[in-house]
């Protein structure tokens, strides 16, 4: 399953690494866990092995799935799919939310290109705004480890190419006019 010192994807909080496995005693029944210390937090967290699937723990995507990421981000966004969920911002943030709680890359890819879309049309929420936020650092971050680049260069690149995309599609658009 996972390794110690095996970098992993915990939905939602990034990348962390496995220090150790722990066992500990608990209503008098014996558990191991994964002690996983984050990359870019102060944070160490716990997670009983045999949970680690269920919580969503995963490890890191490989270069070829990155380059996929890359090809979906470069697609224009549907406008019409996106026109029906602009117009109320909480079934859209309750679908986000459980994207975002799978830990699929794929999934914050889409949340994070939808976002960037709305942006060009009209100013962001506050929890919009957070939750694009989070989801670009999310992305960020793995892509910065799995292709090996600084930080601040793949935040340029992720910027780069949803910023042409949204320039492409962004003045045909009805959204929200």
């Amino acid at each position: 399953m996972f390794a110690r010192n095996q970098k992993v994807v915990y939905p939602g909080h990034g990348v962390a690494v496995i220090s150790c496995v722990i066992e500990k005693k608990i209503a008098g029944r014996s558990l191991q866990f994964f002690e996983l210390r984050f990359l870019n937090k102060d944070m160490t967290i716990l997670v009983p092995t045999d949970n680690a699937s269920a919580v969503g723990i995963r490890p890191l995507s490989s270069a070829e799935y990155i380059n996929e990421i890359f090809k979906l981000l470069a697609q224009p966004v549907i406008a019409k799919q996106l026109d029906a969920a602009v117009s109320n911002w909480n079934k859209r943030n309750k679908e986000y939310q459980g994207k975002l709680r799978s830990g699929n890359l794929l999934e914050l890819c889409a949340i994070y290109r939808d976002l960037r879309h709305i942006e060009v049309n009209k100013e962001l929420s506050f929890g919009e705004k957070s939750l694009l936020q989070q989801t670009e650092s999310l992305l960020i971050e793995e892509i910065a480890i799995v292709t090996k680049v600084e930080v601040a260069d793949a935040a340029k690149q992720l910027k780069d190419l949803v910023g042409y995309k949204i320039r492409q599609c962004g003045e045909s658009s009805s959204l929200l006019r």
